[in-house]
């Protein structure tokens, strides 16, 4: 069997909840009640998204995107200067 590597996007969802998606696999969402549970999800949730494009005799999409963080300094407004 091969092994795929995706990105998991976990987010705290309204509520006390968290959604759980990846980007590389349309469609494919869930959630937990907590973060591990919705870790665990998507993991399971992947697992079915690939068993069934494989099913199906489809592509399995590969991840290629990057993530990158960045941190950005918010720093006071300029203020604009009037031409008179």
């Amino acid at each position: 069997m091969k092994n795929y590597t995706y990105r998991i996007i976990i987010e705290p969802d309204e509520g006390k909840t968290f959604h759980a998606y990846v980007p590389a696999l349309p469609g494919c969402h869930t959630w937990g009640e907590n973060f591990e549970e919705a870790r665990e999800n998507i993991r399971d949730a992947i697992d079915a998204y690939i068993r069934s494009l494989a099913k199906d005799g489809e592509n399995i999409p590969l991840d290629r995107g990057v993530e990158i963080v960045e941190t950005i300094s918010a720093s006071r407004p300029r203020k604009s200067l009037s031409h008179a």
